[in-house]
């Protein structure tokens, strides 16, 4: 029995995947309302996912690239999380003095290799010891999460919420001037690709654009 057991341990093991697609989230002009959402706050950062295989940590980008060697910190102390196999959503980003967190500095930080002073938000969790968490709803996810993360270092935070009161809670966040919120349905499974379950409203709002310069 105990040698049956091991078996399948290992193949549910086996069964994490090297890399999941990111679930999107869907830019409208106001949150929505009622208890079946809840709602963060929209960190500025890079969304990532740790791939955490008997103590082999692996950190990618939305776009399955393998970030670890820019993360090297977190990955070597895993930020204090028990070792079991498991798939997390988080977010890499820095504060400014004032609290409020910059993509812009995150980026420079990442290139340079000085991402020390970074902080981790997790959000999500995906896998845990062999078992995938994608079609529980969010809410037990993240209370799984919440748990996971209980006496881990401080560069890890796990990313609270609030149920209900959207339009209050994005009034909130935007008098403390961060980037916006966003509201998903907690009763909802993973779902990659998806934009409607997630749903951002944003506080900033600002856009990008290409300068070229020409020559003859």
């Amino acid at each position: 029995m105990p040698r049956t057991v091991a078996r399948r341990q290992r193949i549910e093991a086996a069964a994490l995947p090297q890399w999941v697609a990111p679930q999107l989230t869907q830019l409208v002009d106001a949150a929505p309302e009622g208890d079946g959402w809840l709602h963060e706050i929209k960190f500025d950062g890079y969304r990532m996912h740790a791939r955490l295989d008997h103590g082999a940590v692996r950190l990618l980008t939305r776009a399955g690239l393998d970030w670890t060697h820019k993360y090297l910190a977190i990955a070597k102390g895993r930020g204090g999380a028990r070792c079991a196999p498991g798939l997390s959503r988080w977010r890499a980003m820095r504060r400014r003095p004032n609290g409020i967190t910059s993509f812009s500095i995150v980026q420079l930080a990442s290139d340079s290799g000085n991402t020390g002073a970074l902080v981790f938000f997790l959000f999500d969790l995906l896998y845990l010891d062999g078992e995938d968490l994608r079609q529980r709803s969010l809410i037990e996810r993240k209370q799984r999460l919440s748990a996971l993360l209980a006496n881990v270092a401080p560069c890890l935070h796990y990313s609270n919420h609030v149920i209900g009161q959207g339009p209050a809670f994005y009034e909130k966040a935007c008098a403390i001037h961060v980037e916006g919120i966003v509201s998903k349905r907690i009763d909802a499974p993973y779902t990659p690709g998806n934009r409607g379950l997630w749903r951002k409203v944003k506080c900033l709002n600002r856009a990008e654009f290409v300068v070229v310069g020409w020559t003859a």
